[in-house]
């Protein structure tokens, strides 16, 4: 079994372009289905997540090829419809396909996904929203069918919370329908906007995304584009918390500031000093962390679930008490064990994480609990005295692109052993 080998207690400093966005690369693939012939996305991470949304499209009857940083889908073969139970169960967001597949074959199948156990994370909404534009869904056995063709219609869709794959789902089903649907209560996340813009490039008419309002006029013809996917903001914060964590001094590029300032709040009032400029962030941290105000988290633009645990490894280190509020997810506190294994002090209770800093953190072995907790523990790892390891990657592996690399680069001791 592989693991990441960590020496602690190295300040990170330099700079770095951050990879694409695996929260917008996802849907952007499966959008790719909607115009037949060559589309090439740029910008797009190897992660793998992304190897398997490229055997869906593979499997679907797409040809797709890799060259460097992009990804060529020619989705004018595409004839399949039916995703088998293997591939649906290696990522959670899989279940982007279905809004894709009704909208450019009328039909789909698949079964229920797979990814990360963060807790319930029900498709109830996705169904729901397909359902309001004419979708015919049945299950049977833990297999959808889901059945459109021509009584798909455009119409208003209302989500109860704002979520993010069914907004990415109804939007993708809607450009295959007649009329405009709306979509009221829709997700607000940058990722969102990113998908928007892609779907425009292909020739749809698309509006409204960053606000909870998205307007899709369907039914139109469309064609291949290229695209280039933005920054991924989660593994900008993830640099960013190790570089607090060390007491260092790095430049993130390659990521829009403004998607990262719930985070970056945190980060001042921990002590950091911080500029943005351009697509760039710099901070620089000279002194132990400080206890913040509460960090509760929710949709955006408030502070964002995926960067929970990387904060809490961050100020697990520094001083001071800090709460965190899960709001979005029910379990996503198993990294809290493993950062007690490096000397954190952390008191669960219910959604509640009571957080008191140690001053500094020690080595240990530790296993990756999910994607993002796997992260914290590499966080915490650099920041700590003496060696750590980091087991169970394949989680990580999901969101981080040439990891060890890009911490390295930073002058992190951070090597895979097995």
């Amino acid at each position: 079994m592989s693991y990441y080998e960590i020496q602690g207690g190295r300040p990170l400093e330099g700079r770095l372009t951050v990879q694409g966005a695996k929260n917008s690369v996802l849907p952007i693939l499966a959008a790719a289905l909607l115009a037949p012939g060559r589309s090439v996305i740029h910008n797009c991470p190897d992660l793998s997540d992304v190897s398997a949304a490229l055997d869906i499209l593979r499997l679907l009857g797409c040809r797709v090829e890799r060259e460097g940083e992009a990804v060529a889908v020619d989705a004018a073969g595409l004839k399949c419809a039916r995703i088998p139970e293997g591939l649906m169960r290696q990522m959670r967001s899989s279940v982007i396909f279905l809004g894709a597949l009704l909208a450019r074959l009328g039909e789909a199948e698949l079964s229920y996904p797979g990814g990360c156990e963060l807790g319930p994370r029900p498709i109830d909404l996705h169904l729901s929203a397909l359902r309001t534009l004419g979708a015919e869904i049945t299950e049977e056995q833990g297999n959808l069918r889901c059945r459109g063709g021509a009584w798909l219609r455009g119409g208003e869709i209302c989500l109860s919370i704002p979520s993010v794959g069914a907004t990415e789902n109804a939007m993708l089903a809607a450009c295959g329908c007649p009329g405009v649907t709306t979509i009221v209560g829709a997700a607000r996340e940058p990722e969102i906007v990113d998908l928007q813009n892609f779907l425009r490039a292909i020739g749809a008419r698309v509006t409204g995304a960053g606000g909870s309002r998205v307007f899709v006029a369907g039914g139109r013809p469309l064609h291949p584009a290229r695209y280039r996917v933005m920054g991924d903001r989660i593994a900008a914060a993830t640099y960013l918390c190790a570089a607090a964590a060390t007491g260092g001094q790095v430049e993130v590029a390659g990521v829009e500031p403004g998607a990262l300032t719930a985070l970056l709040t945190c980060l001042e009032q921990a002590g950091c000093q911080l500029t943005a400029a351009g697509d760039a962030v710099r901070l620089t941290c000279r002194g132990p962390l400080r206890s913040i105000s509460p960090v509760r988290t929710a949709p955006y633009p408030g502070f964002p679930t995926d960067a929970q645990a990387i904060l809490m490894a961050a100020l697990a280190g520094g001083e001071g008490a800090t709460l965190f509020v899960e709001n979005i997810f029910d379990s996503r506190y198993g990294h809290v064990d493993e950062l007690r294994r490096m000397g954190a002090d952390i008191c669960v209770a219910g959604r509640a994480a009571m957080v008191t800093g140690v001053g500094r953190l020690h080595g240990a072995g530790v296993r990756s609990p999910d994607l993002r907790g796997g992260a914290a523990l590499v966080v915490a790892a650099l920041g700590a005295e003496g060696t750590s390891r980091v087991s169970q990657l394949h989680h990580i592996r999901r969101g981080y692109e040439r990891f060890p690399e890009c911490l390295r680069a930073l002058g992190a001791s951070i090597w895979e052993r097995q």
